[in-house]
């Protein structure tokens, strides 16, 4: 956030420092046009926070809806699918031994997921 409001007021400096002569109302825009920009990506890294707090430890395998597989990073809806499909699960590694998901699909989500 406080990254977007730097780049804003720096994009505003610009805009005051040109030697062209440029009507209030094009700068007003100018700047109305980056601090949009500046509250759109605030927004984003807002809900990437609150999307990481929401998730409080390990997903369980065998509970978990499709939505929540797939918050797993590179977890598709189809494999989100397959995970249900292939319930039950003794543990994590069953998904890679019974070829639910590759082992590169597996070690991306090793540490994200249990099976209780």
């Amino acid at each position: 956030m406080r990254k977007a409001v730097f780049i804003a007021l720096m994009m505003a400096g610009l805009v005051g420092c040109t030697r062209e002569q440029r009507s209030p109302d094009a700068i007003r825009n100018d700047t109305a046009h980056a601090t949009a920009g500046a509250v759109r990506d605030g927004k984003a890294v807002v809900e990437g926070v609150f999307d990481g707090l929401r998730q409080k430890g390990p997903v369980n395998i065998n509970k978990a809806s499709s939505d929540d597989l797939e918050r797993l990073p590179g977890v598709t809806p189809e494999i989100a699918d397959r995970i249900i499909a292939g319930r039950p699960y003794q543990n994590g590694a069953d998904l890679y031994h019974r070829r639910i998901v590759s082992k590169a699909e597996y070690n991306q989500i090793a540490d994200k997921i249990e099976a209780r």
